[in-house]
């Protein structure tokens, strides 16, 4: 709890951008040694000081105590389309409050955070042929296999990524979210699989160059002109998802007909789980479908990868088996009420059987 109160101090002066010496003088301490002290957790907050800061910043005692927020820990990335700032202000703080339960929770029974952090050895000067590679390398050192989307939130779990399904606000698709201890990334379980799928892989490209290359606040989904950043983040998601010797064994690309190449790439969209439109751009990236017959290609024949309308898709099961599995054990072991966490989950009590049941994870006894 220190070390929250702490982080969350340093927040909110780096908002109002004030100095170490200024705050510290607002409290009454001899030097700015105590201050700095008390936002790394290296010194406790006495009460009367905990009054203090409330009164200094002007918020609620809650804002710096409660361990089911987060106020100021963690960044996030969003990425959206044309949602505005009061709403995505609005989610992201009910977002925020699904990873504090995980993090609090997670504490409360005993699961440690992984002692290191993969990082990607790639930079802004990195070229994006650079990002591929590494795309494809993630995809074959983690054994990903013929249809990589299949497995890549598993390989994410196994480096200790957090990944939450989510029904967000309309709008976002997904975003990355970093903390001093904890990675996650959430995803619009509502999209159809193929976009689901790349959001996961480039939000995973955010997480893996973050301290290089950090992402910015709010990513447009479908911009006009991307930054370096995301195009690289674009190009490793496309590797990941569709590598170079998976897509060779479905034959040559060039010689087809536009009708036939139009129904291969539907099809081997399909199987491959991603869109039509995202194995199209892999395919001319890797120089095995030329611009020119890219270009003949009408972006109507492989909307919705070739069909007249999407089928509605198997929505996959809210948060995740890792989430699910400590919000259980907490329960089982008391740490958390059930009204308390179906409130900060925006679920009814009722709605708790079917949640655990679709992870595969064992009731509670409160259940």
């Amino acid at each position: 709890m220190t070390t929250t109160i702490g982080a969350r101090i340093k927040s909110l002066r780096e908002q109002r951008r004030l100095s170490q010496e200024d705050v510290a003088e607002k409290f009454g301490f001899n030097d700015r040694q105590t201050l700095s002290a008390i936002e790394t957790g290296d010194r406790k907050v006495a009460a009367d000081e905990l009054l203090r800061a409330v009164q200094i910043f002007g918020v609620p005692i809650d804002y710096l105590t409660d361990p089911f927020m987060l106020a100021g820990e963690g960044r996030f990335s969003w990425r959206q389309t044309g949602v505005d700032g009061d709403g995505l202000r609005g989610y992201e703080e009910s977002a925020g409050r699904l990873i504090a339960a995980f993090r609090t929770l997670a504490r409360q029974t005993g699961h440690k955070p992984p002692l290191m952090r993969p990082a990607l050895s790639l930079s802004k000067q990195s070229s994006y042929n650079d990002a591929s590679a590494a795309g494809e390398r993630f995809a074959a050192e983690f054994d990903l296999g013929d249809v990589p989307a299949r497995r890549l939130a598993d390989a994410m779990e196994k480096l200790g990524i957090l990944v939450l399904m989510v029904d967000p606000i309309d709008g976002v698709s997904g975003a990355a979210c970093r903390l001093p201890e904890l990675d996650v990334v959430l995803i619009n379980r509502n999209e159809i699989p193929g976009r689901r799928h790349f959001d996961l892989a480039h939000e995973l490209f955010h997480i893996l160059t973050w301290e290089k290359m950090p992402p910015e606040h709010i990513e447009e989904a479908m911009p006009k002109r991307r930054n370096r950043v995301e195009q690289l983040a674009d190009n490793f998601a496309s590797a990941l998802l569709m590598p170079g010797a998976v897509l060779d064994r479905f034959g040559e690309w060039g010689g087809l007909t536009d009708e036939k190449l139009v129904d291969r790439l539907n099809e081997v969209a399909d199987e491959m789980l991603v869109t039509s439109q995202a194995l199209r751009w892999r395919l001319v990236g890797m120089k095995r479908l030329s611009r020119e017959l890219s270009n003949a290609i009408s972006g109507d024949d492989l909307r919705n990868n070739g069909r007249t309308k999407p089928g509605k898709p198997e929505t996959p099961p809210l948060f995740s088996k890792p989430f699910v599995q400590i919000v259980a054990a907490a329960l089982d072991e008391g740490q958390t009420s059930m009204r308390r966490i179906a409130s900060i989950l925006g679920l009814a009590i009722d709605d708790f059987a079917d949640l655990f049941a679709a992870h595969g994870v064992e009731a509670p006894y409160e259940l």
